[in-house]
């Protein structure tokens, strides 16, 4: 089911990244869940590409996936958890 949901807009506010989907949900996950992000000024955030599997900056050399995502996953390059 993961794989038919895309996203459709990005947004951001001072602590949270806020992805529209497909299928009309909106998901909201803290900007700490992402170092990279979480470092970025609002100019960069705003580069992020939407695609079919995820999100993209291609400044930062960041990609997030949507199932990712959905699955309450943060950021998978660190060592680093996260409490619920």
């Amino acid at each position: 089911m993961n794989s038919l949901v895309s996203a459709t807009r990005v947004r951001f506010d001072a602590d949270s990244m806020w992805v529209e989907l497909s299928d009309g949900r909106t998901i909201g996950v803290p900007l700490a869940w992402f170092p990279k992000l979480l470092r970025c000024s609002a100019q960069e955030l705003e580069r992020v590409r939407i695609s079919s599997r995820g999100l993209h900056w291609d400044a930062m050399d960041e990609d997030i996936s949507i199932a990712g995502l959905l699955a309450g996953l943060g950021d998978q390059s660190s060592n680093t958890s996260f409490a619920a």
